[in-house]
């Protein structure tokens, strides 16, 4: 699998990551399976999360007889210093690791957050201060909206962002380019939420997948052409959704991957004016 260069930190990313959520509610069998099929890939960028039910417990086991050999990144929901701080202890012994290799708040969407975390006691002092310890190597964040993703990065001088970017919420809802264009102005590492993100549940629909909340791709051909668009992109890597056949689709992509140009990103994979993004940009 291609690696790519994540920003100023000089480690190198396989361009697909393993999204943890993967394992959320597996057997342990089928855990240990999976990672080891992932690795078997050449993957060697796993992300994971409190939030995903499960995940932790399923993939530290799973994980601990590659560790040495993989990036593995962790995140914290909470805005204070002392539960990020918990959270990253719990986080710690549940994916039986002495460090993560980086560490992210999680879903940064509302201005409040971003405030909470970055002010007096706030979770960016618990970050900071296990980059001392060692305990973490590099410091991130994820975010769901543009707002929270733009002011984070000039509250602190973060390694990397994670964020959503996919074909539809960038051609349909104009989401993710000033946010781009920031992190790689700051030389961020860049890396991918929802590259498989297609739209919206519709009210009422029979979910074909149970994981995501919103609607991913429904087939290998509209994978390939989404992962496509967004490895196109200036970004690191993009992360799977929450099912193994979906990160399936994503390593068979890689394997069949031609980059599309600058000008052909507007223009090579359009999708109908009718597509519902997932993301909207409140600049249109």
């Amino acid at each position: 699998m291609d690696k790519r260069k994540l920003g100023r930190t000089g480690q190198e990313l396989t361009v697909v990551g393993f999204g943890g959520i993967v394992v959320m509610n597996e057997t342990a069998d089928d855990a240990a399976r999976f990672v080891a099929e992932a690795v078997d890939a050449g993957c060697n960028y796993f992300d994971v999360a409190p939030q995903y039910g499960n995940a932790q417990d399923m993939l530290g086991p799973a994980l601990e007889p590659y560790r040495k050999g993989v990036f593995l990144t962790c995140k914290t929901l909470e805005r204070t210093a002392d539960k990020a701080r918990a959270d990253l202890e719990r986080s710690l012994k549940l994916l039986r690791t002495d460090r993560f290799d980086l560490y992210q708040m999680h879903c940064l969407a509302e201005m409040g957050e971003v405030e909470a975390a970055f002010g007096p006691g706030g979770a960016i002092e618990t970050f900071v201060k296990a980059r001392e310890e060692g305990l973490v190597r590099f410091l991130g964040f994820s975010a769901h909206t543009e707002e929270a993703a733009l002011a984070a990065m000039d509250r602190f001088p973060f390694d990397t962002i994670l964020f959503p970017l996919n074909r539809g919420s960038w051609l349909n809802g104009k989401f993710g380019p000033r946010v781009v264009e920031k992190a790689r102005g700051k030389g961020m590492g860049i890396l991918a939420l929802k590259a498989l993100g297609s739209r919206p549940w519709r009210e009422g629909e029979k979910r074909a997948w149970s994981k995501p909340w919103y609607a991913p791709v429904e087939s290998y051909e509209e994978a390939r052409d989404n992962l496509r668009f967004t490895l196109s992109l200036p970004i690191t890597a993009a992360v799977s959704p929450g099912h193994m056949e979906l990160f399936r689709w994503m390593v068979k992509a890689e394997r069949e991957f031609r980059p599309l140009s600058p000008a052909e990103l507007e223009t090579a994979l359009p999708l109908p004016a009718s597509h519902v993004p997932i993301f909207k940009s409140p600049v249109q």
